[in-house]
């Protein structure tokens, strides 16, 4: 018997379509997996871990100050947030397939045009608008979420995979940055950062997929054996437990969630885009700050297996593990650069890279855990806002403190302390109950 169709169907499931779903005997949610590693690493390069390397030589030149540069990142979260209250509806209506070639499109042309900068308001244009609004349409919501329906029981695992670009881009992406400023220029760097963005992301939006049901395939990769065995019970209990964006709304959980993880994840922002000026004016150089975060990337990418496998098996309320970190390697990094304590300076840095590691896998995983995955676009697209307007300004806070203190050391003290209460906020989420039964479930029907 043929899965209900929950979603709209967007491709019949042929004979032809499940071989080519069955490409190489691999169950195509991992395809995915990797085509979200590359969007991850490419958009999140485009939005931050490029932009740090760009900050001194373009203010420097252009005779603005540091939170007027910084004002782009700021509006550019906005952007993310307001675009987030449609592409989530839409990925759960229709995929993302087509957002995502519109969102590369759009990125990698604007990527492009920074380099012909003059003005501020340019800047601002360009990529406090439009590159937001390209990587919005091709990053993280919209893999996150196609990915969150084709894994149940997988879920952290497969997210944490794919979150490994995320991390990645602070390795690869932030060093090449700063080589290719000080050795072609910061506008010869845009140009080339474009040419790559759109030759790696572009054959990856043309892969993208709908849900496993349009396929006629199941989450997880189960077999119709293994559902009529009974493999299917977990994505069956996500199924009837899925809320739709009105009920989520109603609970406590969502704005717990929501608060807890736009606190805990200040520092991302702050320091991927300060770091390697903070460093500067310590009197280490540029290239030791590019590498500094590159040392943070590290263990953040090398850590999520790791989170994506405790998200799997562990509560995940163990999220707020990564908050304490996150709070504990702030206050050693102030300490250890003031004096110049180079090994616990590397040790500040390794500490907050693996408390990083843990955000969007134990993110992604308490979503779907808390709200299922039938809606879960919807879901996401309204608390997505509220969260990145919470991170989003702490760039321009931090870069206006600066201006008016002249260091950064009190402002990530404050970022430490509201990293811990986010952990708080996150102890105190409880799982909705489940609604009322609605549809038989794919897995049900099958």
């Amino acid at each position: 018997m043929a899965p209900i169709q929950t979603e709209p169907r967007t491709r019949l499931p042929g004979p032809a379509g499940r071989l080519r779903a069955r490409l190489a005997g691999v169950y195509p949610g991992w395809w995915l997996v990797g085509i979200a590693f590359v969007s991850q690493l490419v958009t999140v390069s485009a939005n931050s871990y490029a932009t740090g390397a760009f900050l001194k030589p373009m203010t420097a030149e252009l005779d603005w100050s540091r939170s007027e540069f910084a004002l782009a990142r700021t509006i550019g979260q906005v952007v993310v947030a307001g675009a987030a209250l449609f592409i989530g509806s839409r990925v759960d209506r229709h995929g993302g397939k087509r957002l995502m070639i519109v969102g590369c499109v759009s990125m990698c042309l604007a990527l492009f045009l920074c380099a012909y900068v003059q003005t501020l308001w340019q800047w601002l244009l360009l990529n406090g608008l439009l590159i937001s609004a390209g990587s919005a349409m091709c990053g993280g919501l919209v893999v996150y979420v196609t990915l969150s329906k084709w894994f149940v029981e997988q879920r952290g695992r497969a997210v944490s995979y794919a979150a490994m670009g995320v991390s990645f881009s602070g390795v690869a992406v932030t060093p090449a940055s700063a080589w290719m400023v000080d050795e072609f220029g910061w506008r010869m760097a845009w140009q080339l950062l474009a040419v790559i963005a759109f030759a790696l992301l572009f054959p990856m939006t043309l892969m993208m997929r709908t849900t496993p049901e349009d396929y006629g395939l199941f989450p997880d990769g189960k077999t119709p054996e293994q559902i009529a065995a009974g493999g299917g019970k977990a994505a069956d209990a996500d199924f009837a437990r899925s809320l739709t964006w009105r009920q989520a709304v109603r609970t406590s959980a969502f704005y717990l969630i929501v608060l807890g993880f736009g606190l805990g994840s200040m520092s991302i922002g702050v320091m991927i885009l300060q770091i390697i000026p903070y460093l500067s004016d310590a009197g280490y150089s540029a290239q030791f700050g590019a590498w500094m975060l590159a040392l943070t990337s590290i263990p953040s990418m090398l850590s999520k297996p790791f989170w994506g496998w405790l998200a799997d098996r562990v509560d995940v309320k163990s999220a707020i593990i990564g908050h304490v970190m996150n709070a504990v390697a702030l206050v050693i990094i102030v300490y250890a650069v003031r004096t110049h304590a180079d090994p616990f300076v590397y040790f500040g840095f390794l500490l907050l890279g693996f408390g990083w590691g843990g955000n969007q896998p134990m993110q992604e995983a308490v979503w779907g855990s808390f709200f299922g995955r039938r809606h879960l676009g919807a879901v996401r697209s309204a608390g997505m806002p509220v969260t990145l307007l919470v991170s989003s300004s702490a760039p321009l806070i931090a870069s206006y403190y600066y201006d008016l203190i002249g260091n950064y050391d009190g402002l990530f003290f404050g970022i430490a302390g509201l990293a811990l209460l986010g952990g708080v906020f996150l102890l105190f989420a409880h799982r909705p109950e489940a609604p009322a039964p609605a549809d038989a479930s794919p897995t049900m029907a099958a």
